[in-house]
């Protein structure tokens, strides 16, 4: 699909594994094949889970707590989450394995890869982006995920009445998310045209959320519904 080449050249993200704990690594070496996928084409996320269920998909998920919060209190849903930072890694996989968790699967390549090369149109119910790099940077802002070809992938992926739910604490880059996704026809916003949603229940407070309002740091949430475009 030559129209994302420029888009994969351009990496979002910076590696930075930083330090890894001892637990954290028992973790990679102990449970990497319960819980993370080498991916192919024509993933089969139904196979992959062993049922046919709703699949949530959450991008670049940290230390994993909204994934897992999630992924606990419903467990009806199937959730998959992808992450390159091993830090990040390791602690989900050890809390998924404390929790029992049998509906949390990991893929640790770039979004866009997979996305493109082994989703399948159609396939997805959900997808959540919170706290994306913001490369705050104006000379950056080509690295920023959301783009214009980034939304033409996801309304791909994602099913007619699925949803897209986003989250920032970077303003300039809540107004260019809002803007790019009020300029596609594939998406419709959840609450009404030009407005962010009120906050996502499903996103647990992390420590960082929660230390950026004691400093009177804004949060803008979005949310929108695949439609026919």
């Amino acid at each position: 699909m030559p129209e994302f080449e420029n888009l994969r050249s351009i990496r979002s993200f910076v590696r930075r594994n930083g330090r890894i704990t001892p637990a954290q690594q028992r973790a990679l070496d102990t449970l990497w094949a319960r819980y993370v996928v080498e991916p192919h084409e024509n993933l089969d996320l139904n196979q992959l889970f062993g049922r046919t269920a709703t699949k949530h998909l959450e991008i670049g998920f940290g230390k994993g707590e909204a994934l897992l919060a999630m992924a606990l209190a419903h467990p009806e849903n199937d959730y998959l989450g992808i992450e390159v930072h091993l830090s990040g890694v390791g602690h989900l996989l050890n809390e998924a394995a404390k929790l029992g968790l049998n509906n949390v699967h990991v893929i640790c390549i770039d979004a866009v890869e997979v996305l493109e090369k082994y989703f399948s149109d159609n396939s997805l119910d959900c997808v959540y982006i919170f706290f994306p790099d913001p490369w705050h940077k104006a000379r950056h802002h080509k690295r920023r995920l959301i783009q214009e070809n980034f939304l033409a992938l996801l309304a791909r992926r994602v099913k007619i009445h699925g949803y897209v739910r986003l989250a920032t604490d970077w303003e300039d880059y809540a107004q260019q998310m809002l803007q790019l996704f009020e300029n596609t026809d594939k998406f419709q916003n959840c609450v009404s045209p030009n407005s962010f949603a009120p906050r996502c229940e499903e996103r647990p407070l992390t420590k960082f959320e929660r230390r950026g309002q004691r400093l009177g740091h804004g949060v803008w949430d979005l949310c929108y519904q695949r439609v026919i475009g």
